[in-house]
């Protein structure tokens, strides 16, 4: 499913509930120093994540507002650590902020700026000697360092409806559904916005490098808001995000390369300014601000955190500018933290990813849907022995429970407890999943999104995309289809359809049936049947199945002509299995007659043995080897939903026909 698809999709729900928070707009209180709590003026006061300062105090005290919601404060002054304080509607008033000092280096006779600073070359950019000694050092996922390791993985991922008013609020489709805003003070994140999507998952993961290259994810647990069995909602939602090495020279975002701040050819697409020298759990750090040298450039900007003794990257943000140029996203954010094991190696410690998607308008103040990732990595292990069974594929992780935990498992598991906001996302969507009227919302919505519309326990109708078609030779076309459907991993599956043309008058079919034997290598037979009008080149970018896509019946908004259709009866069969993981070998078995479906203008027919024919019969066997590196899944059964990667796909086919 591409990610396009999903924000058509998913914005039907996600615009359907929405509510007004209660705005928190002003904040007030004083400043003083940690040790002597003195009263301290000259301090730079920031709302949330701007990073132009909205006042700097002329006394101990302060007092801001601002025309949107305040949910950060964030004070700075030379010779003081960066203090951040979370505002709410109870502590707005009144706050007490101690900054504490903290000793200040600097290399060589460096001055720190806080503007941006004009050099006549960049190496007289005090940055730029620094960034130079990172470069030097650039560093490799230690990964690659041990013999063995393990680690586990938590990720969260949330998605808000943004930027919502009372007057969508009042909405007659909120009938029935009102009880959703007295969860709306509840997950406030700083703008009006309603949660909508709660997914948590966590991987224990294994890696072997010597004496030979081994890797294994595991999905141990799995939690989601209301929609365990959505297959729509869930996999686009992990579809959105891609995993970026910050010293790589090009990060992905949407399978789009953006500039790395931190890539060795970093100068010739960004400036960078060296603002002061901060503490990083511990460690003292160059803050560095970075940002894009032309406007138009599809680049981030930012600060990167760097280690004063071994320049090796504690922390990163990037955020996209105004200019940004990606269809249908209006911001992308993403905060990284490092840990620095030795002088050649990194660790991913925490990565936070923040997507505004706007289908409307790229106007800030559109409503949009707030897609935010973290994943936390922990409990790192290395050079502890391995047995090969930890990398086998087993049974039981493919069964459906596998991955359901129960409540005393997740308050164990999470890195850190569920805030209360969080909280209420689950309970909000629980009840919306007993409301019929959310309920319909839902069907609709994954309807659009998979292409089939449930009539009733384990029946599917469609695909619906492909119920009218139009071509050369069967005019107006009408194609009615059905399949079984019970769950997301049914181990078997039977699809088939009628079609009629309204031009040639004829009617056609086609069915096919799949079973799967075993889920851990997909050992999978399958056979079918069908008589229908296609192209015979789109077999050549197709599999040999028998329900394969047809360009007869999907030429709806095609441009030019296309009468070179031809007449097929095929019947398949076929088996394939997975000796490997993401490696599949398949066998097809195909008998076809084929004749032309517009004699009068496209001719099939040739002589044999003196005699004219119209009527190809072919029967052949293809073998197909197709390896699919670094590519991941969903779901278990007959059909799985491939995550987006930039995972090449390799096929090596021979065919032998009699």
């Amino acid at each position: 499913m591409s990610t396009n698809q999903f924000k058509y999709g998913f914005l039907y729900i996600s615009l359907f509930i929405a509510s007004l928070f209660h705005a928190q707009n002003s904040a007030s209180g004083k400043i003083v120093d940690a040790k002597t709590s003195k009263e301290i003026s000259a301090v730079e006061v920031f709302i949330n994540d701007n990073n132009t300062p909205v006042l700097t105090t002329a006394s101990g005290s302060f007092s801001v507002k601002s025309d949107s919601i305040i949910y950060k404060l964030k004070f700075q002054k030379k010779n003081y650590a960066l203090e951040s304080v979370e505002i709410t509607p109870d502590n707005s008033n009144n706050l007490v902020i101690k900054l504490s000092s903290e000793k200040v280096s600097s290399i060589e006779e460096v001055v720190i700026h806080n503007e941006k600073t004009k050099f006549k070359n960049k190496k007289e950019n005090p940055a730029y000697r620094i960034m130079q000694e990172v470069w030097k050092r650039k560093r490799n996922n230690g990964l690659d360092k041990f013999d063995t390791y393990t680690y586990k993985e938590y990720e969260k991922i949330q998605f808000d409806a943004n930027n919502l008013d009372s007057a969508f609020m009042h909405r007659k489709i909120f009938n029935k559904l009102d009880f959703i805003f007295d969860y709306a003070d509840s997950t406030a994140r700083g703008k009006m916005a309603l949660p909508i999507f709660l997914n948590e998952s966590i991987y224990n993961h294994f890696g072997q490098n010597k004496p030979n290259k081994k890797t294994k994810k595991l999905l141990v647990a799995q939690k989601t808001s209301g929609f365990q069995d959505n297959q729509v909602i869930a996999i686009t939602a992990k579809n959105l995000y891609r995993d970026i090495n910050i010293y790589d020279n090009t990060l992905n975002y949407f399978d789009i390369g953006f500039p790395s701040p931190v890539g060795t050819d970093g100068f010739s697409t960004y400036d960078y300014n060296l603002t002061d020298t901060v503490s990083i759990r511990g460690e003292q750090a160059y803050k560095i601000r970075y940002q894009p040298r032309r406007t138009e450039v599809l680049a981030f900007q930012g600060y990167l955190y760097i280690d004063t003794d071994s320049y090796a990257v504690l922390e990163a943000t990037l955020k996209s500018t105004n200019k940004i140029n990606v269809n249908f996203i209006n911001a992308i954010s993403t905060e990284l933290e490092y840990d620095n094991p030795d002088d050649e190696t990194f660790l991913p410690k925490k990565y936070v990813t923040e997507i505004e998607m706007t289908p409307f308008s790229k106007k800030k103040t559109a409503k949009s849907i707030i897609a935010k990732r973290s994943v936390d990595y922990s409990d790192y292990d290395f050079n502890k022995p391995l047995s090969d069974t930890v990398f086998t594929r087993k049974k039981e992780e493919y069964d459906d429970q596998f991955v359901d935990k129960d409540d005393a498992f997740w308050v164990n598991a999470r890195p850190d407890s569920l805030s209360k906001e969080e909280k209420g996302v689950y309970e909000m969507l629980d009840r919306l999943q007993q409301t019929p009227k959310f309920n319909r919302i839902i069907k609709l919505t994954e309807t659009l999104a998979s292409r089939y519309y449930n009539v009733t326990k384990g029946i599917d109708l469609g695909p619906i995309t492909s119920i009218y078609g139009k071509n050369e030779v069967e005019g107006d076309r009408i194609r009615l289809g059905a399949r079984t459907y019970f769950t997301q991993n049914d181990p078997w599956r039977i699809e088939f359809y009628n079609a009629y043309g309204f031009k040639d008058q004829q009617f056609k079919y086609g069915v096919e049936g799949r079973y799967m034997f075993n889920r851990v290598n997909r050992f999978m037979i399958g056979g079918g049947t069908k008589r229908d009008i296609t192209q015979l080149g789109v077999q050549l970018t197709t599999e040999d199945g028998i329900l394969s896509r047809s360009f007869a019946s999907s030429t709806v908004f095609a441009r030019g002509e296309n009468a070179s259709l031809s007449s097929v009866n095929q019947t398949s069969f076929f088996t394939s299995i997975e000796p490997w993981k993401n490696f599949q070998v398949r066998v097809d078995g195909t008998m076809q007659s084929i004749k032309s479906a517009n004699p009068s203008g496209f001719s099939l027919m040739y002589f044999r043995n003196g005699d004219l024919r119209k009527t190809t019969n072919d029967s052949h066997v293809t073998i197909s080897l197709i390896a699919r590196p670094g590519a991941t899944f969903s779901q278990t059964g007959v059909d799985r939903y491939e995550h987006g990667t930039l995972a090449p796909t390799i096929v090596f086919k021979i065919h032998e026909r009699y």
